[in-house]
């Protein structure tokens, strides 16, 4: 119901889904006669859809702290509600993020052993996957050491169930490859996500550059929100650009166009290359449930794309893989940080001794 085109939208992405996919199968949350009359217009979605009425819905322009203490009768709640109960395998919404990741934490908890939840998203590569994995794009704009450390690990987990790659590559996001460069944390972070990729089963390729994003240096891009979030909106822009000049550059002249004509297979192949409503969909890692945030200007493609992603997370079992994921590595890093203190304390008492 938040999104920026209304549920018009979100109905039509819905078919689009529908009828590519007849396992699925959907609930709407929001204003019920409204949805009705929107849902009766789709033929491909009689009878693959039920309703629960919610009347209050949360806005883009909704503090997530309001949102926290009054969204309880909102639509948006009764989504992640749905998720839960067991009702739905995933929530998918284009509404307010940062409302969308409170109620999220506060109805769905952290996995045990999460401090920060972080949105992943995936990114087109020159890797043979044709996808990168990038994260975080947005949750929290602060991360320690720690925080990108389960990062790392979160994204691991999704490009293993999500991109079948058994052993992920794992790279840092920094102003340089050397390990000199970059904030105390990020130094802090190299260590700490080449200490644990034996146990977690990925290889640490070190710090990387923006222009790995695209790359196929690594399969996972590891970030702060505030980094990650201004790349994928410069990315969505400068993709939005390139097609823009392509069409002005074809439509110059009489023989361009013609040219164009003659190219139209593979500047329709550049197109889907670099749409970026294929990828549409961010995963909120480190709930217990699936949750997908699309875009919020996002057209009914766009939110197809959303509803797949959400619906082969699904059917992977991805919520629990990455649980059990992260349960075991969070033994490992326990582990390692006793392992660490143990051997601090003896340290001093040497010292002491020695004294």
């Amino acid at each position: 119901m938040g999104g920026d085109a209304g549920p018009g939208v979100v109905v039509a992405g819905m078919a689009q889904s529908a009828k590519k996919n007849p396992d699925l199968g959907f609930i709407l949350h929001g204003p019920e006669e409204a949805l009705k009359k929107l849902v009766a217009r789709r033929r491909m979605l009689a009878g693959r859809v039920s309703f629960r009425d919610v009347p209050d819905v949360v806005t883009m322009d909704d503090k997530p702290s309001h949102v926290m203490r009054h969204g309880k009768g909102t639509s948006m709640w009764s989504a992640l509600e749905a998720v839960r109960s067991g009702e739905a395998h995933g929530a998918v919404s284009c509404g307010n993020t940062g409302a969308l990741m409170a109620l999220s934490m506060l109805c769905l908890r952290k996995l045990p052993g999460v401090s920060r939840p972080a949105i992943a998203v995936l990114w087109p590569s020159r890797n043979p996957q044709g996808f990168n994995v990038m994260l975080d794009v947005g949750a929290d704009v602060r991360a320690d050491a720690q925080d990108l450390l389960q990062y790392a690990l979160m994204g691991a987990s999704y490009a293993r169930n999500g991109l079948d790659l058994p052993r992920p590559r794992i790279g840092l996001l920094n102003v340089g490859t050397e390990e000199h460069k970059g904030r105390p944390e990020l130094k802090e972070a190299h260590g700490l996500i080449a200490r644990f990729a034996d146990g977690a089963s990925y290889d640490f390729v070190g710090f990387v550059e923006g222009r790995d994003i695209p790359g196929n240096v690594a399969d996972v891009i590891v970030t702060d929100g505030f980094t990650g979030n201004v790349a994928i909106k410069t990315g969505e822009g400068t993709a939005g650009m390139i097609g823009e000049s392509l069409r002005e550059a074809f439509r110059y002249s009489p023989l361009s166009w013609l040219a164009s004509i003659l190219a139209i297979t593979s500047l329709r192949r550049l197109q889907k290359r670099i749409d970026p409503r294929r990828v549409n969909g961010g995963v909120f890692l480190g709930l217990n449930g699936t949750v997908v945030k699309s875009h919020g200007g996002a057209d009914a493609t766009g939110v197809s794309a959303a509803i797949k992603l959400a619906f082969h997370l699904a059917q992977s079992g991805f919520a629990e893989r990455l649980a059990a994921r992260v349960a075991s590595t969070a033994a490992l890093v326990e582990d390692a940080s006793e392992a660490a203190e143990h051997a601090g304390k003896s340290v001093q008492q040497e010292g002491g001794r020695e004294a």
